[in-house]
Parts: structure tokens; sequence; C-alpha cells
């Protein structure tokens, strides 16, 4: 049974604005994931079948392991397409924001669609959004914003409607902003709705690889290289950090999405409670990932030190100084969680 989560006000809202719409929009955060991307073709597939006019922009570009899913082909890169991009903004009637919560996410393309005279609504899953839009449909509790669009097309009465292609997109964004279901997923309607997706013929199992298997050979051997000569182990605080510069993937040839999961990979080790990714992705823009096992709460962590949010287990911000000046700064505030950290630490080591 899954139950109706989302409230009825907020379905009829989004289901009144589209078939009000003449143009629709989408748009989703920039560096897209596979949740971003996967709940944007979704819909796309939906609203095409609802016969409305519908484009898909991205701030920049997505890696290259996610181009397989149906309709990718007709997504525009805002970066890479400027200037058609923003004449489609203009003209839309109705802009659908998925996956971010912060206008300031969507890059240089937040002044066009914060601009636009269409009417904006937010679907999203993560805590705090801003009010950047018209209309908000949050529910940070879900484990997905794909999750949140396979609810609102079956509340507006389309289940049978879904097909094939779209409960392809819908599955990999739930697979990929879970870690293959195997964080932020105990809430037993997740898996009702596997069911229901495997009943329109998906193949989980193929979608696995084509996004898990799928890296290029540049991937592994950046990886090898954070790994042996990059990783930094704070044992103290349960805590593992890798630091890339940007000569270091330049060097290493780096490629958009080879750098996929490395946040999670310290976690593996014994005692580490807590691992930290940084990339350098400017000469002054610092990235930084977090991911946390238990009840550290790396989307407060990011919040107050970093300008980001996230989930509990997941979360991201970013400092602009230099990437010298990044690691200085998180090793000055790590000692303020010793004490949560050492928690935690026992939590795991008792299996709690």
């Amino acid at each position: 049974m899954i139950s109706k989560i989302i409230a009825e006000e907020k379905i009829q809202t989004i289901q009144k604005k589209i078939e009000e719409a003449s143009e629709i929009v989408i748009v989703t955060h920039q560096a897209p994931d596979g949740d971003a991307v996967g709940a944007s073709l979704a819909f796309l597939h939906f609203l095409q079948f609802l016969e409305k006019k519908t484009t898909v922009i991205v701030p920049n570009m997505f890696p290259d392991f996610l181009k397989w899913m149906p309709l990718s082909q007709y997504i525009i890169d805002y970066h890479n397409q400027k200037a058609f991009a923003e004449g489609v903004i203009a003209g839309a009637d109705l802009i659908i924001a998925l996956d971010f919560n912060a206008l300031a996410r969507l890059g240089e393309m937040a002044t066009a669609v914060k601009e636009a005279s269409a009417y904006k609504i937010l679907i999203d899953h993560h805590l705090e959004p801003e009010g950047f839009v018209d209309y908000i449909v949050s529910y940070p509790q879900m484990a997905s914003t794909s999750e949140m669009i396979f609810r609102v097309i079956c509340r507006m009465g389309y289940f049978t409607d879904i097909s094939k292609e779209c409960a392809e997109c819908i599955y990999t964004g739930m697979m990929t902003d879970t870690g293959a279901f195997t964080f932020n997923s105990n809430n037993p309607e997740i898996y009702s709705i596997i069911s229901e997706l495997l009943k329109k013929g998906i193949n989980k199992d193929e979608i696995y690889s084509k996004v898990y298997n799928n890296y290029p050979s540049s991937r592994f051997r950046l990886m090898g290289y954070a790994l042996s000569e990059k990783l930094k182990l704070y044992r103290e605080y349960g805590t593992a950090v890798i630091v890339l510069t940007q000569e270091e993937m330049n060097r290493l040839h780096y490629k958009r999405g080879d750098m996929e999961g490395f946040a999670n990979i310290p976690l593996a080790i014994r005692d580490i409670v807590f691992s930290v990714f940084i990339k350098e992705d400017s000469d002054k823009r610092i990235k930084f990932s977090f991911r946390s096992r238990g009840l550290f709460p790396v989307n407060q962590f990011a919040s107050i030190h970093f300008g980001g949010g996230g989930h509990l287990n997941a979360s991201g911000g970013e400092l602009f100084v230099s990437i010298g000046e990044a690691i200085e700064f998180f090793e000055n505030i790590l000692p303020l969680y010793k004490g949560a950290l050492e928690t935690e630490m026992k939590r795991q080591r008792n299996g709690e």
C-alpha cells in the first residue's frame, strides 16, 4: 500500500497549472545527478503523453552514464546553448523546478529563470526550500525527487499511463539518490513503488549495469590515485578526507562523472563515520561532498559552515577560497564535532 503523503491541494494545483499551460519548461540543478535527470525525464515523458509542449533545460551537461535514458538526447544544455535556452525559458508559461531548493543551485541559469514571467512550481525533497517560486511542493521525508514524481503522476490518476520509459527514469533517480538503496531507503513504501515500476517492464538489473558498470577508464585511474595518494584519515574523529586539485584532475584526464560516489568510498573503512570529498572546482571555488553513517547530521554541518545542505547522511557545500585555505578551515572546525563523532563511532561499534 502506498500512502497519500502529498497533500491533495498540492496535487490539484499541479494538475491545474499543467492543464492551463501551453509551453512548459522543466529545470534542475547544475551538475545534474541521477535523481535530477531521472525526475526531469520521467516528467517529460508524462507531459508528452498529455500532449504538452515541454522542454528540459539543465545548467550544464550531466555524466555520460546517464545518457542512455529515453529522451535524454533532447535535454538542452544551458551552458552550451545559452541564447536558445533563454528564449525557451522566456517563452514558457509554466516552469517546473525539480530536485533543488535554492535559486543559486541553477548557477548561471538562475537569472533567466528568476526573470521569467512563467508561473513556477518547485517539486523537491531537500530541506528548507527557498521562496523563489510561486508554489512549493516539498517533502524532505522522501528519498528522492523521482519518488515524488511517481507519486504526483499516480495521484493525478495516470498510473496506468506510465510508460516503461517513464518508469525507467523514475527507477534510475530513486536508485542513484539512495546509493543503489544502501542509504536513506528504509521506508517500505520505496519497495512498493519499485514493485509497481517492475510491473511496467523495467529491468532493474540492466539499469544498475548501465549506471554503475558504464564508467570510462579515466575514473579508475583517478580513483586509484585518490585512494592511494590523497586519502587522509583523522582516526580520533572517525573521519576520512580526500582532496583533489584541478592540476591532479587534469593530469589524470578527468571527465565529468568520473568522481561520482568518491565521497562514499571511505565509509567502508572500519570506524570511519564521516567522509569528506574536497574538489578544487576553480581558482577560488572549492566544492565539498559530505557523507556519514548513522546519525551524524552532515546536512547541518554543511549548512552551518559551507552554505550548503542536503540529507542527514549526504550533503554538500562550497567555499570561495583557495584549496589550502579550504583544507585549513575544515581541519579547524572538525574538533568542534569530536563529541558527536565519538558517539557515532560507539554506536556503530555496538551495532546500534
